[in-house]
């Protein structure tokens, strides 16, 4: 097997939610090629959401092949392969024919509000969040197997005999491309179920017969970064070690380089997801933030705090598609730089409820301060600005939790191409913006991992000098200034909350 320093690339399998991305990266760190295959999303019911594991990896597989061969690079120059999944989304599937019983159920699915519910009361949120770092949610793994094991004909049964594997993407992977000779997840992923328990990094019984999960479905939980296994030659020509794990954020915060605590990254997406680095150390949140594994290396682990906005890239996708207000995506940012300020509108994106600080799944989306020289372009301003507020509002929050200021914020994502947002961003939280070169940064954070675990990369410190900033945003706004739009946000946010009643 191809054990790696002699390589010329890392691989990095990006599993996505709506694609499946394979990318070559370099010993600079540089992404050298990139494929990408989009798959079928499945909605059977309202409030469930579905992929259908197969085409998951058929697509993986594919892209994989594709990069090597658009790039003219040999299978045996990879010295190693890394995997970076969307998280939570859950597979159970067959030790012997390695096929999956029922469709994958996705992070996003609702189907399971119901049992968290129940959970809640009966007293259990208090054990699971102090376990798992975790709130009670549809959102995590643990309730959708829970559901498989109950409604898939013969599951359980067939679980209690261990004749079934349950995993995340991850550990989909993983079982494929090693032809089910490694059934793992990484810390980071393993902590995104609600079974495992982040303080003492073990599967928790207690957890276990809470949920009524049998301990045979469940993966051997490894390092983010370690020789895992070997890729089968079947799939891409020679064995290659399969040697780096991480859930998406957690590689992203890894491939931003935020390696020591108190650094933080924001990915701009459709939503956004805020991660800081709390060390060696789980820092319990007073602000229902998440607590969660980063990774883990030689046995050693680093935690973050974790905070999600909703709405973040997809309020400017409902100025499009919604309101007609733009013909594309990019349009917003001419738009709003025609003008000076929000002209004191506020747009508060609760379209689907409020996340960190507020909670409130009832608060529903709200546009105030408008005047009758209110404009399209102050209405764009303050949608880009509702998306600095938001990150705003939870970074603030993890400053508090952490008990440590932020120096800077590092930032990724379709939407951290806008300048003039990550301006505001940067005078909302007085401190520098910092937009990397490379910003695929959750490919490469698994090729990282995946790298420093075949000495294809030396160390940590040996990563940071590769990251390189292309641009940083200075604040420039006086701090009164930025404390009165605050308060002008908050005003308009406590108007939206509970807007709608309970079912």
């Amino acid at each position: 097997m191809n054990m790696g320093t002699a390589g010329d690339y890392v691989l990095a399998l990006d599993q996505g939610t709506t694609s499946s991305r394979a990318i070559l990266f370099d010993r600079a760190g540089k992404p050298c090629g990139v494929a990408q295959q989009e798959y079928a999303q499945h909605y059977p019911k309202p409030g469930w959401v579905e992929h259908d594991p197969e085409e998951i990896w058929q697509s993986q597989l594919a892209v994989a092949r594709r990069v090597l061969r658009e790039q003219g690079v040999e299978a045996g120059r990879v010295a190693a392969i890394g995997i970076a999944n969307q998280r939570e989304t859950t597979v159970l599937w067959d030790r012997v024919s390695g096929a999956a019983i029922a469709p994958a159920i996705v992070w996003q699915d609702r189907r399971t509000a119901a049992l968290c519910e129940a959970l809640d009361a009966a007293g259990h949120s208090a054990l699971f969040s102090g376990r798992t770092g975790l709130l009670l949610d549809p959102y995590f793994s643990g309730t959708k197997l829970r559901w498989l094991l109950d409604y898939v004909p013969e599951a359980r049964q067939r679980a209690e005999r261990g004749d079934l594997a349950f995993g995340t993407i991850d550990s989909w992977l993983a079982w494929r491309l090693t032809k089910g000779q490694c059934h793992v997840t990484d810390a980071s992923n393993a902590s995104r179920t609600l079974l495992f328990d982040i303080h003492r990094r073990c599967w928790d019984e207690e957890l276990l017969a809470l949920l009524d999960i049998p301990a045979a479905v469940l993966p051997e939980v490894v390092d983010s970064s370690g020789i895992i296994g070997s890729v089968d030659s079947e799939w891409l020509g020679v064995e290659i070690p399969l040697a780096g794990i991480a859930g998406d954020q957690q590689a992203a915060t890894f491939g931003q380089a935020c390696h020591q605590p108190g650094m933080a990254k924001n990915t701009y997406g459709t939503g956004c997801f805020l991660m800081m680095n709390t060390g060696s150390e789980a820092r319990a949140s007073q602000h229902h933030l998440l607590n969660t594994v980063g990774w883990q290396r030689q046995g050693a682990t680093t935690y973050l705090l974790e905070g999600s906005v909703f709405m973040g890239g997809a309020v400017v996708q409902w100025l499009r598609d919604g309101l007609g207000m733009l013909a594309s995506a990019a349009e917003i940012e001419a738009l709003a730089a025609s003008v000076p300020d929000s002209g004191g509108t506020f747009l508060v994106p609760a379209h689907t409820g409020l996340g960190a600080p507020y909670w409130d799944p009832y608060a529903r989306g709200a546009l105030l301060g408008m005047t009758r020289g209110t404009t399209r372009a102050h209405i764009a301003r303050a949608a880009l600005e509702a998306i600095a507020f938001q990150s705003a509002e939870v970074l603030l929050a993890m400053e508090q939790d952490a008990g440590a200021p932020l120096d800077e914020l590092r930032v990724d994502g379709g939407a951290a191409a806008n300048n003039l947002l990550l301006q505001f961003q940067a005078d909302l939280l007085g401190v520098p913006v910092v937009r990397p070169v490379v910003t695929e940064t959750t490919a490469l954070g698994a090729a990282f991992l995946a790298g420093l675990a075949v000495g294809f990369w030396q160390d940590e410190a040996e990563l940071a000098a590769l990251w390189q900033a292309e641009r940083r945003f200075e604040p420039g706004l006086p701090a009164e200034r930025c404390a009165e739009l605050l308060a002008g946000w908050r005003r308009a946010v406590e108007r939206s909350l509970h807007w709608a009643e309970p079912a």
